[in-house]
């Protein structure tokens, strides 16, 4: 009987042709790589298993240099130093750089560090760059303060019109600059179009990709030249790491950001990058339930009689409706919205005084945790009072990032929260903010 054969028996029954032997084998993948779907490639795009070990997992390479056979074969394995590659890293940044359809990826100590290796190797003194008047508020200040004293210069201006930015062009201009949907306000930007002018005048686009992720849209695949990913908010999503990615279009665009990377020392940690490579696996499930999730907050939102204006690219009330369902892909729109409440500033921030969990007050977006943030004071302080309010940040805007909790219990909250505002609460501050 066979529950008295061992072990060792049935492990050699196959050979003595009792089973047949298949062609196939354990390890091969079923179908070409470039085939797989979506989900596949975040769980293992740029993943082996450990060809010592076996292990499923890449391993962390917390190694500062790597030992060479001679000094003829230097670099013969890839790694001499790990401010300019490591394993861990390499690893990730192949995975960021397939799912974004790009040549290839490098990653960076931050999001911020990642926007400025995209300046610097794109521009220098004497450049003009196009960039959009609503974006990061860490991109707007670098732009403003650090590369404007380095001699570059830069248009801030609004990019929902492709007219506009072809009239700001001059003959200096190197770069164009858009953020789509942009931090906080979620304009979007006609990504195909504003690359095919940039073609047209030998110029770059790059486009910060952040709030969309790869599942919403791949701007390489709209003729974007360099993308840039804060993977601190959706690759990472729970709150552990800081991090960024620059995917390059072309192999002569990644060269120059990854020798950026190496001259800025910036490159991200290896246990950084190990724990990206976890989180990301789980990227499509955890936006899908964020777009969810944000579409159901939005709604309730336009409905209430104390709210003023609510904005979400999934709203048929969105102004760039069209575009939104033209780009976004698989009928998604993002985790991220903004509203602001009847009553102005003061009420708006009497809102985000009183906002109860499982939302929480603070900066950071794209985690499974709810988020409320005040970008006036937190994420976007740094620009000038009359900037923020010339593209509609009051100091009442008030910006949500969607998690993964159930939507009846987050709207239950913000429901509590503009229940209890005061029919009439004047706004007092709003005067100070516009004259600062």
């Amino acid at each position: 009987m066979l529950r008295s054969v061992s072990r060792s028996a049935a492990r050699i029954a196959p050979s003595s042709g009792t089973y047949r032997t298949l062609a196939l084998k354990s390890g091969q993948w079923v179908r070409n790589k470039d085939d797989l779907h979506t989900e596949t490639k975040l769980v293992h795009a740029g993943v082996d298993p450990d060809p010592i070990t076996g292990a499923i997992l890449t391993p962390v390479y917390q190694s500062t240099t790597y030992v060479q056979e001679s000094v003829d074969e230097y670099l013969a394995k890839g790694y001499s130093y790990s401010r300019t590659n490591n394993p861990t890293v390499t690893v990730l940044e192949n995975k960021i750089a397939e799912l974004e359809g790009g040549y290839g990826a490098a990653c960076f100590s931050t999001g911020m560090a990642a926007t400025i290796a995209v300046i610097t190797s794109t521009m220098q003194a004497g450049d003009h760059c196009v960039i959009t008047n609503c974006s990061y508020g860490g991109t707007n200040r670098a732009c403003r303060t650090l590369f404007t004293d380095m001699g570059m210069e830069f248009d801030f201006i609004d990019f929902t019109e492709l007219a506009n930015i072809e009239a700001h062009l001059k003959p200096n201009t190197k770069l164009i600059f858009s953020e789509s949907p942009a931090n906080p306000t979620l304009t979007l930007t006609d990504l195909s179009a504003v690359s095919a002018l940039a073609k047209s005048r030998g110029l770059l686009h790059a486009c910060d990709s952040t709030f969309a992720t790869p599942i919403l849209q791949r701007p390489v695949d709209h003729g974007v030249d360099l993308v840039i990913q804060s993977t601190t908010k959706y690759y990472d999503g729970h709150n552990m790491t800081v991090g960024g990615a620059v995917v390059a279009a072309s192999p002569e665009l990644h060269e120059r950001v990854k020798h950026m990377q190496n001259v800025h020392g910036n490159i991200m940690s290896p246990q950084n990058a190990f724990y990206t490579l976890q989180t990301a696996k789980t990227l499509a499930l955890r936006v899908r339930q964020q777009c969810e999730n944000a579409q159901a907050i939005a709604e309730f939102l336009e409905r209430h009689p104390k709210v003023d204006v609510v904005r979400y690219p999934g709203l048929a009330s969105f102004p760039q409706k069209e575009l939104a369902d033209r780009q976004h892909m698989n009928g998604l729109h993002g985790g991220m919205l903004w509203f602001e409440v009847k009553g102005g500033t003061a009420a708006g921030r009497a809102l985000m005084d009183s906002i109860q969990r499982p939302w929480s007050l603070c900066e950071n977006l794209g985690a499974l945790e709810s988020i409320c943030t005040c970008p006036a004071v937190m994420t976007h302080a740094n620009m000038l009072a009359e900037d923020r309010l010339k593209v509609g940040i009051t100091d009442g805007f008030v910006r949500l990032s969607v998690g993964i909790e159930h939507k009846e219990d987050l709207i239950a909250s913000l429901k509590a929260s503009l229940d209890a505002l005061p029919d009439e609460l004047a706004d007092e501050e709003a005067p100070r903010a516009a004259a600062a």
